[in-house]
């Protein structure tokens, strides 16, 4: 005869808490209250009869029993939530949830989403703008395609797109401040889409390691320097898997001929429970046939 079950919303709560690190971080991925997860991992900790957690003040630490019990308890959600996702994607239609970064979102995929409509009617997406680089969430979207390497157990990974990198800037701000040798860089403000890696890289490939720039901003996502670069703001890095239409167009202007591969490159993630899913598989191909 099957043991009696724990109850699920506390399974969840206990689940929560662990991977997010804190009860209050559980709680609000759950849209809950501190108190209801507190409440729940208490329950559970009775259901089991062991404590799961060593409690110091507002602080706590999972014991050993804990944390043998973690990576079950995580490993059969992984299992629900996947095989629902498959229950739900046996046939080419539905809805499909994407992330990607937002400088991909808006120069290469929003442009093909009439091309992909065209030839899957049935298929509805829903575009998640992702800023991180870290591992697909399980149940947050179906298909992620990431910056860096989304390997982890439980998940689908292929290569999809490496680029490179240069500097680009507005036509506008060349008109005021010309730019005829890297030297001039450093009367230009310059724009970091990242804590200004790419541009040490570039400039060490083109021996001008020590050059200093004058003004400099930041911003969370390479998308942004580039937005901020074509509206005249500075010069920023640009990359070949974004930038290509508005080089063009002539609304920016790549400074140089050099380029510098980058660091990583975009890869396709799904769960491995559904990357056979014919709705995944058929957006999958569709984005490989694309590059």
């Amino acid at each position: 005869m099957t043991g009696r079950l724990p109850p699920l919303v506390s399974l969840r709560a206990f689940e929560a808490t662990v991977r997010c690190g804190s009860i209050s971080a559980a709680a609000r991925e759950l849209h809950v209250t501190h108190g209801a997860v507190s409440h729940q991992i208490k329950a559970l900790e009775d259901s089991l009869g062991v404590p799961l957690f060593e409690r110091n003040g507002r602080r706590l630490k999972i014991t050993a029993r804990g944390a043998l019990f973690f990576p079950a308890v995580s490993e059969a959600f992984a299992q629900i939530t996947a095989a629902a996702s498959l229950t739900k994607h046996q046939s080419t239609q539905g809805t499909l949830r994407i992330s990607c970064s937002p400088a991909l979102l808006t120069s290469w995929l929003i442009p093909k989403i009439g091309v992909f409509s065209d030839r899957y009617p049935e298929i509805s997406l829903v575009l998640v703008p992702n800023t991180g680089s870290g591992p697909l969430a399980v149940g947050d979207v179906d298909i992620a395609i990431t910056y860096g390497n989304n390997e982890s157990h439980g998940f689908w990974t292929r290569l999809w797109r490496k680029f490179e990198l240069f500097p680009i800037a507005s036509p506008a701000i060349l008109n005021v401040r010309p730019i005829r040798s890297i030297a001039d860089l450093s009367d230009q403000v310059m724009l970091h889409g990242d804590n200004g890696q790419e541009w040490r890289a570039w400039l060490a490939a083109a021996d001008h390691l020590n050059l200093k720039p004058g003004r400099q901003h930041w911003f969370a996502d390479a998308h942004l320097a580039m937005e901020a670069a074509r509206l005249g703001q500075g010069v920023a890095m640009g990359d070949s898997a974004t930038i290509a239409d508005q080089i063009a167009s002539g609304e920016v202007v790549r400074l140089f001929d050099l380029q510098i591969a980058a660091q990583d490159a975009f890869y396709v993630c799904t769960q491995q429970q559904t990357q056979d899913a014919p709705i995944i598989r058929v957006f999958v191909d569709w984005l490989f046939a694309g590059v």
